[in-house]
């Protein structure tokens, strides 16, 4: 196969309508915004019924990059009511409803927050991504449900039958397509910026310190030609006050720009190298977050295994923004399937690819990319991507940021640190400590970028 490396950068939180709905304004065959979408919001104080369109604000003020503010709701529950309608009868019609129902935060909800979209220019980089190679407009999380059931998905072809952020549920023990790689002898790589959530898969914590690198070394391996088979890359989800970052994984209310800056960062550095001509990249978001999409999701092939949760993950989630990147994808193309493409297909991607069986029948029956590449690598794409200016963060503005509350996400992962076994313990004596003890949910300092990396530098032995 022409295609000897895949990359996938997967970020946090955003629905395709909200990054992706104009890329293609006006053409035919694209299934973006018509910009008449809208839903209705029932207010609870009895206040009369009122209809809220999507919009956009031209500007792209340092207020509209982090919108919607405050966060959505993004448990199973919450999807159920964005996906079905406050009634139960209206197909994507309970986002605004799902919305002003969320607990009261420091900032007021605001109905029109999760019907915002950004147009291309608001979103250069993964709009010129998309233009200069491919996209899909029917590419959908794994799952009706958070950020860890859609990224094991990813991972594993299953959630194991969690639906939510589930930290007191590990350890999780499904096989990962890390596995398979391994067994199959091809190499591969978890790149992070503070913590993985994949670290969260005990299949991977055997000598983790040769498979789970900081990001900066994904520029080493690239450049000196060590880029594995298989990269994974997460973003950055804390506030870091020493480094004086802010995250950039685009889960809102963090600013998109800063995301924008990792998928141009990422790109420049495999564009730059002979190697491009055989790689494959993937850009993609883990779920919609809460943010407003228009096409209902369908059914999915059951991945099989317990439910203790009740959900069968019968159904897709909401679409999310993609691009797939290669010098064999032709550009300005939007990619579809017999079948809806979700994360299982980066497993499908890599079993076609490397020879790998199934790890589900989910994955089993998800569609690859590999029919879509071209007869030879005759799109090299841009020769960089311009990274976006942005002012580096005041001591007030990270201040602000660090004295948030933790969002659901950051929460969990904080819990998880807490639970990773220190470099040298046995993975399965750590594995069965964890699953026979109580696990609290870490509240306060866990959730914090300090807390996090301590506990990263002692699971890779750094320490």
């Amino acid at each position: 196969m022409p295609i000897e490396h895949v990359v996938v950068l997967m970020l946090e939180n955003r629905s395709f309508d909200s990054m992706m709905g104009k890329l293609h304004d006006g053409r035919a065959d694209f299934r973006g915004l018509a910009g008449t979408e809208a839903n209705d919001w029932h207010p609870t104080d009895g206040s009369p019924t009122r209809t809220v369109p999507v919009w956009n604000d031209p500007g792209m003020t340092a207020t509209m990059a982090v919108i919607p503010d405050p966060d959505p709701g993004e448990s199973f529950k919450d999807i159920a009511m964005q996906r079905e309608g406050l009634f139960l009868d209206t197909p994507m019609g309970g986002f605004v409803d799902n919305y002003m129902r969320q607990k009261p935060a420091a900032r007021p909800h605001d109905p029109r927050a999760p019907m915002h979209y950004f147009t291309p220019g608001q979103v250069p980089v993964l709009s010129r991504l998309g233009t200069a190679f491919a996209i899909s407009d029917s590419w959908h999380a794994s799952a009706p449900c958070q950020t860890w059931p859609n990224r094991f998905f990813a991972h594993c072809g299953t959630a194991g039958g969690f639906v939510d952020n589930a930290p007191w549920q590990l350890p999780f023990t499904m096989k990962t397509v890390f596995n398979l790689l391994s067994e199959a002898g091809k190499s591969w790589g978890i790149y992070f910026h503070d913590i993985p959530q994949s670290a969260t898969l005990s299949e991977l914590w055997l000598d983790a310190p040769s498979h789970f690198h900081r990001y900066a070394r994904f520029h080493d391996d690239v450049a000196t030609g060590r880029l594995p088979a298989y990269s994974f890359i997460e973003p950055q989800y804390f506030t870091h006050m020493f480094e004086a970052t802010l995250p950039n994984d685009q889960h809102p209310p963090h600013n998109v720009a800063y995301g924008e800056q990792l998928i141009a960062r990422t790109y420049n550095a495999l564009r730059a190298v002979p190697s491009w001509e055989r790689t494959l990249f993937i850009v993609t978001h883990d779920e919609h977050g809460g943010c407003f999409d228009h096409v209902p999701p369908p059914a999915a092939v059951p991945p099989g295994g317990p439910s203790p949760d009740g959900f069968a993950f019968d159904r897709l989630g909401v679409r999310v923004p993609v691009v797939i990147a290669s010098p064999w994808i032709a550009p300005g193309g939007i990619l579809r399937a017999d079948r809806a493409f979700d994360h299982t297909s980066i497993i499908a991607t890599l079993r076609a690819l490397f020879g790998l069986g199934p790890l589900t029948p989910r994955d089993a029956a998800a569609p690859s990319l590999l029919p879509f590449l071209t007869a030879g690598p005759d799109n090299p794409g841009p020769e960089s991507l311009g990274i976006p200016p942005i002012p580096p963060p005041s001591p007030e503005l990270l201040a602000a940021a660090r004295a948030r509350p933790a969002n659901a996400l950051q929460a969990s992962l904080g819990a998880a640190a807490a639970q990773l076994p220190t470099h040298g313990a046995d993975p399965a004596a750590h594995r069965a400590r964890v699953a026979a003890a109580p696990i609290p949910v870490q509240a306060g300092p866990a959730a914090t970028a300090e807390f996090v990396a301590a506990q990263m530098r002692a699971f890779l032995g750094e320490i």
